[in-house]
């Protein structure tokens, strides 16, 4: 019983869809259920993307809460899909 209570509460969490800019200025979308963890660990470990590894600091520039892990996934497919010029246009950076 107490498996499917844990498990309840990972699904009913608030997931983020989120975008940072790298010190290089391209842009990386992820996932998480902590976005002051998730980066920090881009900036200052070895838990961040490998793609952001050596573009730190990463910044910032836009999240959105979405209702589940699933729904995240699929939205950040969506944003992942974008060209860079339509990113910069959805996050609000000419």
């Amino acid at each position: 019983m107490q498996q499917f209570l844990r498990q309840n509460n990972i699904n009913t969490m608030p997931w983020f869809l989120y975008i940072v800019q790298c010190r290089d200025e391209t842009l990386y979308t992820g996932i998480t259920t902590d976005i002051s963890r998730r980066i920090n660990e881009h900036n200052n470990t070895k838990k961040g993307a490998f793609y952001t590894r050596n573009k730190t600091p990463v910044k910032l520039v836009y999240h959105e809460e979405v209702p589940g892990r699933s729904v995240a996934l699929r939205r950040e497919t969506q944003i992942k899909r974008l060209t860079r010029k339509e990113k910069l246009k959805f996050v609000g950076i000419k």
